[in-house]
């Protein structure tokens, strides 16, 4: 008999029907259709164009007191006329990220100054001078952005202050914000012997255009800018850049660079390729700021700078669409810029191409007085100049001085507290604000960056070396951390007794191209390579005293530091 077999094997389950396949998420491209605000930044920014906070600081908030500021106005609005609330003082670095905004800001601001390209007559400097006296409790920092920063600001000060600088040519718009910020240029821009095309025009023009105007007012966030035609901006590190070139058909130009930017994720401006004549300098550049509020990202802040867009794009598809959407025309092609046999550095005397010199020097890490600043303006015209400038490194230069004036003018300088002949430190060495007034900061760096400069004159006196030192207050790098020979990044570490203290990461070796045969790049960072701020001026001592053993002939400090085992680097 047969024995029919019963299959154990479950039945097939129905067939469903294929998912459609998962839309992209936005990313807050308004040129996509995207215009609903996906964070708090950009609600405040569709309520109320932040340049319209103007009107209520002069009618309310400076009558009625930091009180009556509105939350929306004061921690946003306020950065479009360059306010930040300062950092209370007293707390520690360990409460930086715990506590809310109210609880970190003080009631006095920073107030930036907005001097595009550095440049600055004797009138604005002595104005400069006298708000910081009267206003600021005689602060006045100089940036790595060529501005000025006050601080311990009132706001019912902010009128007065703003009638003051105005009257002279100045002003505080749009130096903070997710705008265009202040526009680096040449601080020997017009003077330079080597110079064949003065930017000034075009960064004027873009000043005069475009700061203030509400086209550019709501940007995915912040927009920094280089013109020279001189290799002696760090023209990689900005959003967009115009460095001088020479078109073997179409003579001198600019080379077009786009989406570079620091901060926690770094990354370098990209060249496009593109010659771009002086008297379309402007247009070019609105059509780049173009690009980035329409396209750029809107939706996550970390990712809403220019260098995102750039790196998701390629250069190729950036050009195309800044030639069809945004100028309506095609761009020359261009070569790349040629770079000087080493970088340019402004501090000591310096001809002019009109046979008189300008002489730079350095104030330490860049802090500076009202004080300080008034007895340059007296010592400037003393010495029959009516022109200084501001550098982005945190240095200035004095035009325009006669030669039989120069030692005189070294001299008075010194006198001043500003050096024309620097130990190789004092030269090298920036800060950022750091925790004294940064309500983003973890550590000390002005005080930090003074004391090290001061060890390493006293230890070293004699050092024959570049060396950048960039201290930073926690990990935006505002000093340009990663690109410094020797970058120090702010943050708490465990000290000898195994507490928490204030101290730094180390990133060695980082820089930027800024002459023939320097290849760009970021600071190597070693594992576990950290340093208290008490041990920091006898770890670079060590650090350097190593270096000059140790160097090859001609070695450049990051060309050593690439080629040591890493005990060397400890």
């Amino acid at each position: 008999m047969a024995v029919s077999s019963i299959s154990t094997r479950p039945e097939d389950p129905p067939t469903r029907p294929a998912r459609a396949p998962r839309r992209p998420r936005g990313e807050g491209q308004w040129a996509l259709g995207h215009r609903e605000p996906l964070n708090p930044n950009e609600r405040t920014k569709k309520d109320d164009d932040p340049l319209n906070v103007r009107a209520r600081i002069e009618t309310i908030y400076a009558h009625r007191g930091f009180a009556s500021i509105d939350p929306a106005d004061l921690r946003g609005r306020l950065r479009w006329w360059g306010l930040y609330t300062q950092r209370k003082p007293g707390i520690d670095g360990g409460r930086t990220a715990v506590l809310e905004p109210h609880e970190l800001e003080d009631e006095h601001f920073m107030l930036r100054v907005r001097i595009d390209g550095g440049q600055l007559s004797l009138a604005q400097l002595r104005t400069i001078a006298a708000v910081s006296q009267e206003f600021a409790r005689d602060t006045a920092d100089i940036t790595d952005r060529q501005n000025i920063q006050f601080h311990w600001i009132r706001i019912e000060d902010v009128p007065e202050i703003w009638r003051r600088l105005e009257s002279v040519g100045l002003q505080t718009t749009e130096a903070c914000g997710d705008c265009p910020r202040i526009v680096l240029g040449s601080p020997v821009a017009g003077v330079a012997e080597n110079e064949v095309v003065d930017a000034t025009p075009a960064i004027d023009e873009i000043v005069r255009r475009y700061v203030g105007n509400p086209e550019f007012s709501n940007l995915p966030r912040k927009f920094k800018t280089s013109i020279s035609w001189l290799a002696d901006t760090p023209y990689e590190a900005n959003d967009i850049a115009l460095l001088g070139v020479e078109h073997p058909e179409h003579g001198p130009g600019f080379d077009l660079w786009v989406g570079g930017g620091l901060s926690t994720n770094p990354m370098l401006a990209q060249r496009l390729g593109v010659w771009v004549p002086l008297a379309e300098v402007p247009d070019v550049w609105a059509g780049v700021v173009g690009i980035f509020r329409d396209y750029g990202y809107r939706r996550l802040r970390n990712r809403a700078r220019l260098k995102f867009l750039v790196a998701d794009w390629g250069v190729e598809r950036f050009r195309e669409v800044l030639e069809k959407e945004y100028l309506g025309r095609t761009l020359l092609d261009g070569p790349a810029p040629e770079l000087p046999g080493k970088p340019i550095d402004h501090i000591g005397v310096h001809r002019q191409h009109d046979g008189l010199s300008y002489v730079g020097a350095a104030p330490i890490v860049g802090r500076v007085s009202g004080s300080q600043l008034a007895r340059l303006a007296d010592v400037v015209q003393a010495h029959g100049s009516d022109r200084v400038r501001l550098t982005p490194y945190q240095k200035l230069l004095v035009l325009d001085v006669p030669s039989e004036r120069v030692e005189s003018l070294v001299t008075a300088l010194r006198g001043i507290g500003l050096e024309a002949r620097p130990s190789a430190w004092r030269r090298g060495t920036m800060a950022c604000t750091g925790i004294e007034y940064c309500k983003l900061a973890i550590v000390e760096t002005k005080a930090r960056g003074e004391e090290l400069v001061t060890r390493l004159e006293q230890r070293l006196r004699d050092f024959d070396a570049d060396i950048s030192i960039h201290l930073n207050g926690c990990p935006n790098a505002c000093a340009r951390t990663q690109v410094a020979d020797i970058g120090l990044k702010g943050q708490l570490v465990l000290g000898p007794d195994g507490r928490q203290v204030e101290g730094f990461q180390v990133h060695l070796g980082g820089g930027l191209g800024m002459a023939t045969g320097q290849t760009a790049g970021f600071g190597r960072k070693l594992r576990g390579l950290k340093t208290t701020a008490e041990e920091l001026p006898a770890y670079v001592e060590r650090l350097a005293r190593r270096y000059l053993a140790g160097r090859q002939e001609d070695e450049a400090f990051a060309q050593w530091v690439i080629r040591v085992d890493e005990e060397e680097l400890r």
